[in-house]
Parts: C-alpha cells; structure tokens; sequence
C-alpha cells in the first residue's frame, strides 16, 4: 500500500474537527516520525489559542452568567455608536445571544478592523434569539441633545425585537423601559451581549454613512462616517454644512 504523503495527511486532517486532528495526527506520528509529529504540534498550538478564545470569552460573559443564574432567561446587551461625530444619526443595538454562545473575536467593536466587524455582523445576525436597532436622526439630536437622542435610540432597539429581554446589560446609560438593567461603564469590553450590541450599531452606522456619502458627495462621509477629522472640518468649512451635519456640534467652526 503506498505510503500517505504529509500533504494528503494534512489535507485530511483539515476536514475534521481541530481536537480530532490532533488526536489522529498524534497517533500516527509513531509510525510516520517527526514530519507527522511537528504537523500535529501545529494543530495543538491551534487547539491551545481556541481554548484561550474561549476562556476569554466566557469571562466576558460573567453578567449574563449572573443573570441566569438569578433566572433570567433572555439577556439583552445594549450600546450605540456614533455619539461623537459631526454628521449622521446615532444607531443603538440590542442583542439576545443563546446561553453558551462563545462567537470567536467578539469584543469591543473599537478593538476590531472593519473585515472582523462585517464577519461578526453576520454571524450575530444569525445565531441571536434576537436583535434590534434603534436610529435617531441628526435633527433630533440637535432638538434633544446627543445624550438623550442615544437613549432614545436604545429604547427604540429594544422595543422593535421579536423577543423581548427580560434583563438588560448597557454601556453606562439606563434607559426608559419596564425591564430589570444594569449598566455598567464599558461593558462593549466586559460583556458578550454589549460586545455584539455594539457591532451591530457600527456596522449599521458605518453602511448609513457610506450611503449617505453617495448622497451628499464631497465631505468623505465614507471614509471618517462623520467624525470630526481634519478633513471633514476642511469640507464644512468649503462646502457649508449639508443635511445631515449636526447644527449643535458644528457651531463653534461654521
């Protein structure tokens, strides 16, 4: 029988689950030698960095796992993005993750690139219990101010899901629904449902922005999504404010 070569053993060994590899790759090291025992070292330092994943994400999710473990069956984490910029609406999400549910990179949406974010996007939009966004637009953050707006836009989240929280987690900020909450400050970096919360509202916002940009062309919405950099203030000051720039952020330069 012709020996397997190493790259047939790893093309297999690719198509099972990373723990069974190592097992099988091992047991066959003694007959194979030290080729087949340094690919297996590879799939052990791989088993070694998801386990790592995963202890760091159960360890964000020790407030859901208070939550449950006080009865409460359906957690939502709240926050929001997009308080700061000059330009375009602040966007909240809230998140019900499964119990258990350990989605690999999940963190801050701060921490991640904009490919990690997208990805995640779309694996939290299919694994949730359920989700919800909330949109105020700039002209009612200029009428409110941004602080009540973003509350306003996390009471909106929650009260569009299909699946209501009956606890919520939130980013420093308690909002005007009958659900028991806790907020805690930087819970998008300490908690799992915040952190997915969190892509969402990002993610969402950023596409609004990139949209608008087509829209309103010039200012490089696409690009900064309406913070204040350089180049945006340079545009303002050029072009004017546009539609969708925030009277009461952008007094002290127009």
């Amino acid at each position: 029988m012709k020996r397997p070569t190493l790259k047939s053993l790893k093309e297999k060994a690719d198509t099972m689950e990373i723990d069974d590899a190592y097992r099988w790759l091992i047991s066959l090291s003694e007959e194979y030698g030290e080729p087949v025992k340094k690919l297996a070292d590879k799939y052990y330092k791989r088993l070694e960095l998801i386990k790592k994943e995963e202890e760091r994400l159960l360890a964000m999710s020790s407030m859901e796992l208070e939550a449950y473990d006080k009865g409460y069956c359906f957690i939502g984490g709240i926050d929001e993005a997009g308080r700061g910029p000059l330009a375009g609406p602040v966007v909240a999400a809230c998140v019900i993750l499964p119990k258990g549910c350990l989605l690999h990179k999940l963190n801050d949406s701060k921490k991640l690139s904009a490919t990690v974010r997208d990805q995640l996007y779309t694996r939290i939009k299919a694994e949730a219990i359920s989700y919800g966004i909330g949109i105020v637009e700039n002209y009612i953050i200029d009428d409110i101010n941004i602080y009540e707006a973003t509350k306003k836009a996390m009471e909106l989240a929650v009260n569009c899901m299909k699946t209501r929280p009956d606890f919520l987690i939130a980013d420093a900020v308690e909002i005007k629904v009958d659900i028991p909450q806790r907020a805690v400050p930087k819970a998008d970096q300490n908690s799992i449902s915040v952190a997915a919360a969190s892509i969402l509202a990002k993610v969402t916002r950023d596409r609004i922005m990139e949209k608008l940009d087509e829209k309103y062309p010039g200012y490089g919405f696409a690009k900064h999504k309406g913070y204040g950099t350089r180049e945006h203030i340079a545009a303002i000051k050029e072009k004017g404010l546009c539609p969708i720039h925030r009277r009461s952020f952008t007094r002290s330069f127009v």
